[in-house]
């Protein structure tokens, strides 16, 4: 029962979250990239959800007209079809208000509002330009495809944690994303964690980053 209360709160949260990223969208801001460098991602996957969207309209209609007799169900069919349409419309526009960070200190690899994986540079082993299509999970390893595409392949040197939006914890050392300007963040990061490598590991020093994977409140 505690699992499940668990599990529902974080569902609830990851709405709120999209509902704000989608109130930031049409405001015009970002999340989160006042210190550091936005990469975005978000385009690749523009057409299929706007293919989704579509499709969620059109059963929206429907729905309207097939359930016209019945008005008390018709409401709640409407409202329930409506609120679909605009989770989609906020998925969408978390993706394009939270894009990856890089400041001097720590890469934030985000998905929408459900992935915010904090990297302290430090720990990157290397850093590769590198696009698939296919992705086949494996232990240490987290896949963030955008249209079934990652561009960028990322080697740590020690784990860090990921944090699943169910909260279930796993310790990654590689991981895999896209981003739209993938040669720019990948020439960005390099002289980065070459900085970073030069002034040292930090207070950190060699133990693993324990809390790699926070989301900061807003």
């Amino acid at each position: 029962m505690r699992a499940a209360a668990r599990a529902a709160f974080r569902l609830a949260r990851h709405e709120l979250r999209l509902l704000a990223g989608l109130a930031l969208w049409l405001r015009r801001r970002t999340h989160g990239t006042e210190n550091g460098r936005a990469f975005g991602y978000a385009r690749g996957q523009g057409p299929v959800m706007a293919g989704l969207g579509f499709v969620c309209v059109i059963e929206t209609v429907a729905m309207s007209v097939l359930l016209r007799r019945w008005p008390a169900v018709h409401t709640v069919a409407l409202l329930l079809d409506v609120y679909g349409v605009v989770l989609v419309v906020a998925l969408h526009a978390a993706s394009v208000v939270r894009p990856h960070v890089l400041d001097a200190d720590l890469l934030r690899i985000r998905q929408a509002a459900h992935v915010d994986l904090r990297v302290p540079l430090h720990r990157i082993a290397s850093v590769r330009r590198e696009t698939r299509t296919t992705h086949e999970r494996a232990e240490g390893e987290l896949d963030l495809p955008v249209g079934s595409q990652t561009s960028v392949t990322l080697e740590l040197a020690a784990p860090v944690e990921h944090i699943s939006l169910l909260g279930r914890r796993r310790r990654v050392r590689l991981v895999r994303f896209h981003a739209e300007d993938a040669g720019a963040l990948v020439r960005e990061l390099t002289r980065a964690t070459t900085t970073a490598a030069d002034a040292g590991p930090g207070p950190l020093g060699g133990t693993p980053y324990a809390g790699a994977e926070r989301y900061p409140k807003e």
